[in-house]
């Protein structure tokens, strides 16, 4: 239970970070940094699968890349269900998954968190 308190603070922590270094990627409060964290959670656990499936083909051709445009859709479906936290453009999505991915790799590598339980994947994080 402490476990996936302190992953949810890391992954609200990272978002902020995001919103710090992506343009046209905002977030108001840490507050609204945790409530779209569990969201974009919630989105990967009930989306994330049905996209991943039916982009096999053209994740295939792009070795995986592709990854970052399916979780570059699930912040921007954050982001519309949220107030507080707004992307303005695919631009800024595709950048912050990419930077989410990135930052968040670097975390539970430095935390020394292991890779299956945080959830990464091999392109970038689950959320």
């Amino acid at each position: 239970m402490l476990q996936l308190l302190g992953q949810w603070l890391l992954s609200s922590a990272v978002l902020v970070i995001v919103a710090y270094v992506v343009p046209g990627f905002r977030i108001n409060s840490f507050g609204t940094a945790m409530i779209a964290s569990l969201v974009v959670g919630l989105l990967n656990i009930l989306i994330r699968p049905a996209l991943l499936f039916l982009s096999i083909p053209i994740n295939f051709l792009t070795l995986g890349f592709f990854t970052f445009v399916i979780n570059a859709i699930i912040l921007r479906l954050a982001a519309g269900l949220l107030s507080g936290f707004e992307i303005s453009g695919w631009i800024s999505a595709i950048l912050g998954a990419i930077v989410l991915s990135i930052v968040n790799y670097l975390f539970y590598v430095v935390l020394g968190i292991p890779a299956m339980s945080a959830g990464l994947t091999f392109t970038g994080l689950n959320f």
